[in-house]
């Protein structure tokens, strides 16, 4: 009798095509996705008295000091009062691509031990981080939508219609802290300074952002530079949105999705090709 050839229902292979990002097997692993996320919120809450009233907490006592320091001290011109709702703004924002870019930036040095006992696409977990930093979003976002309504209330600021753009916002921004988060934990497996750097460039780059100011109210000679940051489109134009400053920018909203495009397709191809052997230099 002829032996019935066997069909197997998982192969792992240790070589891989780089482009080859097996994103259609991800859909097999939700639950452990879910898991992952669930995880990310005990781990960071755990033992703590307030909880999860921190991500309040955080974002108002930013606000606060960046009022008095920025706003009052420093007198730095801003498009719309309250100063206060405008560092909201792009605090509520910036924060959440700086969780997923820092978290993001040491996926395999924070799971080498995981990643070397377990099979499962590696690319669940960066991918969990994202969830889990848009869900601490929404919480914050919701704090900004309370005064937002306060303020409008006050008719002091008037909401554009243009504040529907703000889920593909939420995307391009989302993709970027994804790439390039991808593109540092690839060479922190190789180069670990890099790791020692990447939160102080962070916070270098919200200086470099439109978080404390406008670009609007600096001089063209640096306002060039800065509108080449592709972060620029996507804080200014939450901003004005909510604000009723200024109508949705579609050109600096092009110019971040491409940005996005280009890190996130460079993140994955350098995600790909380390993930096969990072375990021997990690």
């Amino acid at each position: 009798m002829k032996k019935q050839q066997q069909s197997w229902t998982e192969i792992i292979d240790s070589k891989s095509n780089i482009l080859d990002f097996k994103l259609k097997i991800l859909s097999e692993y939700k639950d452990l996705l879910i898991m992952f996320v669930k995880r990310d919120f005990a781990a960071t809450y755990k033992q703590t008295i307030l909880g999860p009233i921190w991500f309040f907490i955080q974002p108002l006592l930013t606000t606060i000091m960046f009022t008095v320091v920025f706003g009052k001290f420093a007198n730095l011109k801003t498009d719309i009062e309250p100063k206060f709702l405008f560092y909201l703004s792009g605090i509520t924002i910036w924060n959440f691509f700086q969780d997923c870019l820092l978290k993001t930036a040491t996926v395999f040095k924070d799971n080498s031990q995981l990643f070397g006992k377990v099979f499962f696409p590696r690319l669940i977990v960066p991918l969990s981080i994202v969830i889990s930093s848009f869900l601490k979003f929404l919480v914050q976002f919701f704090l900004f939508l309370v005064l937002i309504c306060y303020y409008t209330n006050q008719n002091k600021i008037h909401p554009s219609i243009e504040v529907l753009y703000l889920p593909i916002l939420i995307t391009i921004m989302s993709g970027m802290a994804l790439g390039v988060g991808l593109i540092i934990t690839s060479l922190t497996t190789k180069y670990r300074d890099l790791s020692f750097l990447i939160s102080f460039a962070v916070q270098l780059l919200m200086y470099a952002s439109p978080i404390i100011y406008s670009s609007n109210t600096i001089s063209p000679s640096f306002k060039k530079y800065i509108l080449l940051n592709p972060l620029t489109g996507i804080i200014e134009n939450f901003r004005n949105s909510f604000l009723g400053i200024a109508s949705i920018n579609f050109s600096s909203l092009m110019y971040s999705c491409f940005a996005m495009c280009v890190l996130i397709l460079l993140g994955l191809m350098m995600f790909n090709k380390v993930e096969e052997k990072f375990i021997d230099t990690v």
